[in-house]
């Protein structure tokens, strides 16, 4: 395959898994996929090879997704589907760690042959269940688990699947939008692919995958080829609103010789009673994503890129959740894991990484009631804390580094809930000082004043342990969790009566390099 067709046919499947993106954002019925862009989406080839992703979304939908397509064919083998045939599951420990979050796999079919799958996952805004909190004691007490199965047969609705599903949700016209939604953007990839195989005179995929997943895995072998060959290991810690602390430490062993990279979790802390343990697959994809955004950030991201960066982490840790752990806010420890591995890429890429930043975005869940007495349950709003300074450039400000999410727009949550913003502004003075410093977080309050009590679900971090700077730079701000001017000390639900405050404050981001330039290279040169 020439040089010049290849690019040509890579540029129209990014096109078509883009198309395929918009069209479920467009089509959506939750704010935090239409409007937070919560959502990943790919093109699979037969073997249930991710051959090309959407350029939206979040690294742990996308990464996860990457594992969790193969995984669902070895249950519905790809000679075992027909036509109008779709698969669903929201397996947290199969796919993307959390029952909120449901992945469709819809089929393309060519002369009666499957040539390729599309798939998405999305969080959807209710499961039943507990919520997005921490607070449950097992994954079972967090919503309904979907196995994976048939959505739709032969075209047809499954009857018996979609009760069942709609039967424990609390917002049943809700989950059907955009169960339906996913499924459409799945069909307009099809076409889109159809279209294109037409117009290029394929019968199929699969030497196109070969050669674009080929050239990805050896783009990327390379790239490990020319790095120091060695064992670089680093720690950071978690702390939590109700004081619980979680120590992650990453490996990182170099192997140029086979152009591999392997990262191990060992050591690092044992499963929480809390729902902020982190699945296999959630920590392989935020893992991969922190070491190629830093290796080769413009090699595509799929099958080939992936396979040379190997993970591993105890079974049963925090890191490598097994059934029944809860999970749901497992967002908490898993967008942690890049402040570690970051520490450990410095020690042989100094001018490629950041410096520790606030981590996990802060999630929050408001449901009550109406003035009229009519219940009312938010989609999830993101809030974002400062990003770590760079070599080269200051830190970003309110910016979900490592997640690709963002916060619902404040106009959106106040017009389907009853809720009022106070303040939403950048927290200046949080940002860690250094040669370039980092990035500020941001203040937040908001109440409910309809003259009804209220529930909050709120999962929140680095309020104690502060972003680390890097190479002399000085830490940001820790963060700050308050309810009326008290420190929120729980994970878990709480009751707040109409009028309470809720005030938060994100931490900034870690300063790189000190603003002594000769103290700032004496750190590096100790860190290498």
């Amino acid at each position: 395959m020439d040089a010049i067709e290849l690019e040509v046919l890579w540029g129209r499947l990014i096109s078509t898994v883009n198309e395929q993106a918009r069209a479920l954002q467009r089509s959506a019925f939750s704010p935090i996929v239409r409007e937070a862009g919560d959502l990943a989406n790919a093109l699979f080839d037969r073997r249930g090879r991710m051959v090309a992703q959407a350029v939206t979304g979040t690294p742990g939908h996308i990464n996860s997704l990457a594992v969790a397509a193969g995984a669902m064919l070895e249950q519905y083998p790809i000679d075992t589907l027909r036509p109008g045939d779709v698969l669903v599951t929201n397996d947290p420990y199969l796919t993307a760690g959390q029952l909120l979050d449901v992945t469709v796999l819809v089929p393309a079919w060519r002369s009666e042959r499957i040539v390729g799958f599309f798939g998405s996952t999305i969080h959807h805004t209710d499961v039943g269940g507990y919520g997005i909190g921490a607070g449950a004691r097992d994954v079972f007490e967090e919503g309904l688990w979907i196995p994976v199965c048939k959505l739709m047969v032969e075209g047809r609705r499954n009857d018996d699947v979609w009760r069942f599903i709609l039967s424990n949700v609390r917002e049943p016209e809700h989950m059907t939008g955009d169960l339906h939604a996913q499924m459409a953007s799945g069909e307009i990839g099809a076409q889109r692919l159809g279209q294109l195989l037409d117009n290029h005179h394929l019968d199929d995929i699969e030497d196109l995958a070969d050669e674009v997943i080929r050239r990805s895995e050896d783009a990327t072998r390379r790239a490990i080829r020319a790095l120091p060959a060695g064992i670089y290991r680093a720690s950071s810690v978690l702390d939590l609103a109700d004081g619980s602390e979680i120590t992650i430490v990453a490996s990182v062993t170099v192997d140029p010789v086979a152009g591999e990279i392997f990262v191990d979790y060992d050591g690092s802390s044992g499963a929480s009673p809390a729902g902020i343990n982190v699945v296999k697959n959630y920590t392989h994809a935020y893992t991969t994503f922190t070491i190629r955004s830093v290796l080769n950030p413009d090699v595509p991201n799929n099958y080939g890129s992936l396979a040379p960066i190997k993970v591993d982490a105890p079974v049963g840790s925090i890191v490598n959740a097994v059934r029944p752990a809860p999970c749901t806010a497992r967002h908490v420890v898993g967008m942690f894991l890049p402040m570690p591995l970051l520490q450990a890429l410095s020690q042989f890429l100094p001018d490629s990484v950041v410096a520790e930043g606030a981590g996990a975005v802060w999630t929050c869940q408001v449901s009550g009631t109406h003035a009229d007495g009519r219940p009312f349950i938010t989609s999830m709003f993101n809030y974002a804390g400062g990003v770590g300074a760079r070599a080269a450039k200051p830190g970003l400000s309110a910016t979900a580094y490592p997640t690709g999410v963002a916060a619902v727009p404040i106009e959106v949550v106040e017009s389907s809930a009853p809720l009022v913003f106070i303040r939403k502004e950048l927290r200046h003075g949080s940002g860690g000082a250094g040669a370039q410093p980092g990035g500020l977080g941001q203040l937040i309050e908001f109440s409910v004043a309809n003259g009804r009590d209220w529930n909050l679900n709120a999962v929140t971090s680095r309020l104690s342990h502060a972003p680390a700077g890097l190479f002399g730079g000085s830490e940001g701000a820790a963060g700050s969790f308050t309810v009326d001017g008290e420190p929120v000390r729980t994970q878990k639900r709480i009751d707040l009566r109409s009028g309470a405050v809720v005030r938060m404050e994100l931490p900034g981001g870690g300063g790189y390099g000190s603003a002594e330039p000769e103290a700032g290279a004496a750190a590096r040169e100790v860190s290498a």
